[in-house]
């Protein structure tokens, strides 16, 4: 990974360039240097990726689910086969630790490809009896070619959540994964050729969201958009592929709420809410960062959690002590630090952190923040209320239960929520208040990926996840058969 390499797009089973020859820089956040470049593909792309998917569709389609599982377990054999490799390819594009890479990105790849695998061998559709006169059976077809657009910050993960599915429910697929963070995308194609993937099932175009993305939700051939990523995308695709009646997957922001009772076990929940708070830089879209913390504890936890955020390391990602990485580039850097800036203007007491960190030696130009606590700042102020999508947190005391699900509910998000006690009782109650699609109690990020996974409000339209993702990715036919 230590040379200047070209990425390069996977279309037909070929690794190729863009047909303009044009092509983005690709950036270490670390170091803030060049180290690979990627194509600047555009519709001209798109559409060869797709002539080469509906070609693929009609055998694969056709291809037993036996077949087709067997080959996403052979992909996810090579993912655990490469991991260190993956891994380090994960942490330099991305800027993360590569402890984080290897312990969670890289193993949920895998485990997303092989889950598919076996998911597909066990899905049943439904039969419904009219006694004498007749019954029904529903058909489960492969909408076709798909189209599946993933972020920055989990980027493999994310990539293999949305292709796993799409491809074992018999769809052929154009990908894009972010340009940002392609590079692990690219090491998949090289993976998917060397399992003997057939030409044209999965292609992945790399390029700006604006050209690339954007001719992939336009595109009229492609019948069905997943795509993961900010609101105001979302709002984008939604308006494109609406009138042309496309199915759609929208996984998008979240300003998530971690609420914390008096009569929680303290330091279990500790650890936890830190590492919800600043897993890979705060840069999960599941991340707690409003947390509220019942009257009677909370002077302690905060003092606590003050503490161990301002002593976690903030170092070189490919270092093993390293807890916190780089932020993924210094346009994101930068918004981070603006809105460090508007908390200060919105009141808010600093805690801890609140500035870039430089450090010394090869990462001297890298894009580091330390991690950020605020208190004293309003509920409705935009520091509470605006995805900021970094190491930044802001701490709140609640009086009661009633007054912390107002709290929680406060925003215009409503993608996942932490409760934490040790009371049965108000755990389930609290849940069962809470407008999020996921709420978590005594525990964060603990995923079972049987369960639908997604958020409502300006958090997203549609589930993925288990048998929700292939309802998602294909199209249910009802045949009614009479019988007398």
């Amino acid at each position: 990974m230590s040379d200047y390499i070209d990425i390069l797009n996977y279309i037909d089973g070929e690794l190729q360039p863009a047909q303009s020859q044009q092509w983005l820089d690709n950036i270490e956040p670390a170091t803030g240097h060049v180290y690979s470049r990627l194509p600047d593909s555009d519709a001209s792309d798109i559409d060869a990726a797709y002539r080469a998917a509906k070609a693929a569709f009609p055998l694969w389609k056709n291809t037993s689910i036996d077949e087709r599982a067997r080959l996403l377990n052979a992909i996810a054999d090579r993912i655990d086969a490469w991991q260190d490799a993956l891994a380090e390819a994960e942490s330099i594009d991305n800027g993360k630790p590569v402890s984080l890479a290897c312990s969670v990105d890289i193993p949920r790849a895998s485990h997303n490809f092989r889950f598919f695998a076996h998911a597909i061998t066990q899905w049943a559709s439904e039969s419904h009896s009219m006694g004498a006169t007749g019954f029904n059976y529903t058909l489960r077809d492969p909408i076709g070619v798909v189209g599946c657009i993933s972020p920055w910050n989990l980027p493999l993960y994310l990539f293999s959540w949305k292709i796993a599915p799409a491809l074992a429910a018999g769809n052929c697929v154009v990908a894009k994964p972010s340009e940002v963070t392609p590079m692990t995308a690219f090491l998949l194609a090289n993976i998917c050729r060397e399992v003997g993937l057939p030409r044209g099932v999965l292609n992945i175009v790399h390029g700006l969201g604006a050209k690339a993305g954007n001719a992939i939700v336009s595109h009229p051939g492609i019948k069905a958009i997943s795509f993961t990523g900010g609101t105001k995308t979302g709002e984008h695709i939604a308006r494109t592929a609406a009138p042309m009646f496309k199915k759609l997957s929208l996984e998008l922001g979240g300003k998530n709420p971690t609420v914390v009772f008096a009569d929680c076990d303290v330091d279990k929940t500790l650890n936890e809410v830190l590492r919800a708070s600043f897993a890979n830089q705060g840069q999960i879209c599941l991340c707690g960062s409003r947390i509220y913390i019942e009257r009677p504890i909370y002077e302690k936890f905060k003092a606590a959690l003050v503490e161990q955020a301002s002593q976690l390391i903030v170092g070189d990602p490919q270092e093993k002590a390293t807890q916190q990485g780089a932020l993924v580039s210094k346009a994101h850097m930068d918004k981070v630090l603006s809105y460090i800036a508007l908390a200060k203007q919105e009141g808010g007491k600093l805690l801890t952190g609140g500035e870039a960190l430089q450090l010394d030696g090869r990462c001297k130009d890298g894009y580091f923040i330390k991690p950020t606590v605020f208190e004293n700042l309003d509920i409705g102020c935009r520091t509470n209320q605006e995805e900021i999508f970094g190491p930044v947190i802001t701490l709140t005391p609640f009086d009661d239960e009633q007054q912390a699900i107002a709290y929680a509910n406060g925003t215009g998000y409503g993608l996942a929520a932490s409760v934490w006690t040790e009371n049965l009782s108000r755990a389930h109650r609290v849940a069962a208040e809470l407008e999020f699609g996921i709420v978590w109690i005594n525990c964060w990020l603990l995923r079972d990926l049987r369960t639908p996974f997604g958020g409502v409000k300006q958090s997203g339209v549609g589930r993925e996840g288990g048998v929700e993702a292939l309802r998602f990715f294909t199209e249910a036919k009802n045949v009614c058969v009479r019988l007398s």
